[in-house]
């Protein structure tokens, strides 16, 4: 009664002890918490510190590749020449078309006979005529009754009937066009019944047993380039082709400082095509390159180009690397160190200089694996 009467006279006692308890609560509950969440925050930092990135590296050893040089040109035949006639004459026989495949000797046209049997029978008989006086003289000779002048006169007229006999045995040839090497016809000027004279432009005959593909090479390139080297080259057409380069030219071009390369290709079948765009690939220098898949190829902050490994202490780091052979399968690189620890899984999660915690690939842990056993079994 004597509580409640005091509350009742005084109500600010009420308020004050409600007051007290609500910190008594408040102050004893935070003792009882901040050592457990301390204690939680600790530890969690405790554990993130201790956790390495995972990555997964391949062991590779640099082995010597050959470089090879792209250069740009066309295929032409090994030779192209222009058959002229070497007599007049009327053309009476055709005996090759256009494209048609020949082989050395080969008659590609025909002349008119003419009157070239009768020349040739005249100067048989000149000859035999001059031939029968000069042995006369030289009988006569001992005898006294010709002079040295007149044996040597006659010997003249002789030689002269015997070369006028060559030119027209000669004549007799030239009526017959023939193909100079085996090769193709690839144009003909003329046609039955045309007059042509000696020196008129009658075909165009090519050598296409050998395709020659030739270019211009930079001259940066050029002394890796050697004759006799074995090149190849990919048509526009799509063929696939080998041969050996046969020449490279000495003297740069002025112009464009560029030097002349020739590469020779059999072409027996004639199926090569000639004067199509051509890509040759040269051999060039040999570098010790390692073979990796183009999707671990990376960027640094200046966009440079290069490859991230592990090294001994599976720190990351980061090598620029310069391509040197492009394959289906992988492109081979330089610029990494001759033995590398490289990142094939994760590598675009981890910063230069991060420690990491590398794990093989399968194939190099089963390789592993098996060097273990062998060397235990021996």
């Amino acid at each position: 009664m004597n509580l409640s009467k005091q509350i009742g006279e005084r109500p600010w006692i009420l308020a004050v002890s409600v007051a007290f308890a609500v910190l008594a609560w408040m102050f004893s509950g935070s003792f009882s918490s901040k050592p457990l969440g301390g204690s939680t925050t600790i530890e969690s930092g405790t554990h993130q510190a201790g956790t390495l990135t995972s990555v997964q590296v391949r062991n590779q050893v640099a082995e010597p590749v050959v470089r090879y040089i792209s250069v740009y040109g066309q295929t032409e035949p090994l030779r192209t020449i222009e058959l002229s006639s070497e007599t007049e004459g009327r053309v009476e026989l055709i005996g090759a078309k256009r494209g048609l495949r020949l082989k050395k000797g080969d008659v590609i046209l025909r002349l008119d006979m003419r009157d070239r049997n009768a020349r040739l029978e005249q100067s048989r008989a000149s000859v035999n005529q001059h031939r029968t006086a000069y042995n006369a003289q030289l009988e006569l000779k001992s005898q006294g009754y010709v002079s040295e002048t007149q044996i040597a006169e006659t010997l003249a007229q002789l030689e002269t009937a015997k070369a006028d006999l060559t030119r027209a045995k000669l004549d007799l040839e030239y009526m017959v066009i023939r193909a100079p090497f085996d090769g193709v016809l690839q144009e003909r000027e003329v046609e039955i019944g045309d007059f042509v004279r000696a020196g008129d432009v009658i075909a165009t005959f090519v050598d296409n047993t050998s395709i020659i593909v030739s270019g211009t090479i930079s001259e940066q390139d050029a002394r890796f380039a050697v004759v006799n080297d074995i090149g190849r080259a990919t048509l526009a057409t799509g063929q696939q082709i080998t041969g050996r380069i046969r020449y490279i030219s000495p003297v740069a071009d002025q112009s464009t400082r560029t030097f002349m390369v020739e590469l020779a290709v059999p072409n027996d079948a004639g199926d090569l095509p000639a004067g199509v765009t051509a890509e040759m690939q040269l051999p060039g220098e040999t570098a010790m390159a390692q073979k990796i898949s183009p999707s671990l190829l990376t960027l640094d902050a200046d966009g440079v180009v290069g490859v991230k490994i592990v090294d001994e202490f599976n720190r990351v780091e980061f090598y620029p690397v310069e391509l040197v052979v492009s394959k289906p399968d992988g492109v081979w690189v330089t610029g990494l160190p001759e033995t590398a620890r490289i990142i094939t899984v994760g590598q675009g999660y981890v910063a230069v200089g991060q420690e990491v915690e590398p794990s093989f690939e399968q194939t190099d842990t089963a390789l592993a694996n098996r060097t273990g056993a062998v060397e235990k079994m021996q």
